[in-house]
C-alpha cells in the first residue's frame, strides 16, 4: 500500500504532508506508518517507516528533523540534522532541504509557513502545550529569523475532535482559571463530564496571536481507525500502546 499524505492548498507550494498511517511497514497493533522511537514498535520497522516519509519528503532520513516532544512551550531553530534528543515541542528554520516533523496520536500537529520569507515551522500542542504557548512560542521563533505574522499560514493537521474528547471538572477548571472566555471551548456531557475542542482552542490561539490564516483540516484521530492512531482510543480499548502519525515541511 503506498503513502497517504493529507495536504492544505493554503501551504502549497511548499513540500508538506499530514501522514496518515497508511503504506507502513509495522504490524499488530502498530500496523502501519508508525514513525514513533518512542514506541514498542520494533526499532529497524520504525527507521523504515521514516525513511519512506523522508523519500517522500525528497530529503535524506537524518534531514527528516524532529525532537523529544515533552508537551512545553519550546522550540528549536534547526540549522542541522542533530536535533532529536533536544526537549522541546516546536521546530522553526529557514533552511532549505531540512524537514521539520512533528509526532501525534490525538494531539494537534500545527504546519506554519512564511513561503515569501522562507521560514517554515512546525508544532506539537496538545492541551496543556497550546495551553502555555507553543503556537505563539512557534510564532515568535518564525519572526525572529524574517517571517511576519500577518504572512504565515499555519494548518491543524488531524487531531480528536471535540465529540471524542471528554474531560473531567479540574482540566475545566484549569482553562476557565488560564481565561474565563475559555468556557466557549467546552459543551456538555454526561453527568460532570465535559467534551473539549481543542481543534477550535488552537485555531483561537493562532488567530489571536496574529497569524494571517489558520485552519484545521478536519480529521479526528479517534474516529478513523483505519487511516489514525489515537492514544485515547488505545487506552479506551486496553492495549499495550499506540502508534505515532507523523507531519512534515521543508522549504
Amino acid at each position: 500500500m503506498s503513502l497517504e499524505i493529507l495536504t492544505a492548498d493554503s501551504l502549497a507550494p511548499l513540500r508538506h504532508g499530514f501522514f496518515t498511517r497508511r503504506g507502513g511497514a509495522s504490524s499488530g497493533i502498530f500496523e502501519g506508518l508508525n514513525c514513533g522511537n518512542g514506541s514498542t514498535d520494533q526499532a529497524e520497522i520504525v527507521a523504515i517507516n521514516r525513511a519512506r516519509v523522508a523519500e517522500a519528503m525528497q530529503v535524506a532520513p537524518d534531514l527528516l528533523t524532529g525532537v523529544h516532544q515533552v508537551h512545553s512551550a519550546d522550540v528549536v531553530v534547526v540549522d542541522g540534522p542533530d536535533t532529536a534528543h533536544t526537549k522541546a515541542d516546536a521546530l522553526v528554520t529557514d533552511r532549505p532541504g531540512i524537514a521539520l516533523s512533528i509526532l501525534t496520536a490525538d494531539c494537534q500537529p500545527v504546519l506554519f509557513a512564511d513561503p515569501d520569507a522562507g521560514v517554515i515551522g512546525a508544532a506539537h500542542a496538545g492541551w496543556r502545550g497550546a495551553m502555555e504557548g507553543v503556537l505563539e512560542a512557534t510564532l515568535d521563533a518564525m519572526t525572529g529569523l524574517g517571517a511576519t505574522r500577518e504572512n504565515i499560514t499555519a494548518v491543524i493537521g488531524p487531531t480528536i475532535s471535540q465529540r471524542a474528547y471528554e474531560v473531567g471538572p479540574e482540566f475545566f477548571e484549569d482553562f476557565i482559571a488560564d481565561d474565563p472566555d475559555n468556557s466557549r471551548f467546552f459543551a456538555g456531557g454526561t453527568g460532570d463530564r465535559m467534551q473539549f475542542d481543542l481543534p477550535a482552542f488552537g485555531l483561537h490561539r493562532l488567530r489571536a496571536a496574529g497569524v494571517g490564516h489558520a485552519e484545521w483540516i478536519r480529521h479526528c484521530t479517534y474516529h478513523d481507525p483505519a487511516r489514525f492512531y489515537s492514544y485515547r482510543r488505545t487506552t479506551h480499548a486496553g492495549e499495550a500502546d499506540y502508534g505515532r502519525l507523523i507531519s512534515a515541511i521543508r522549504l
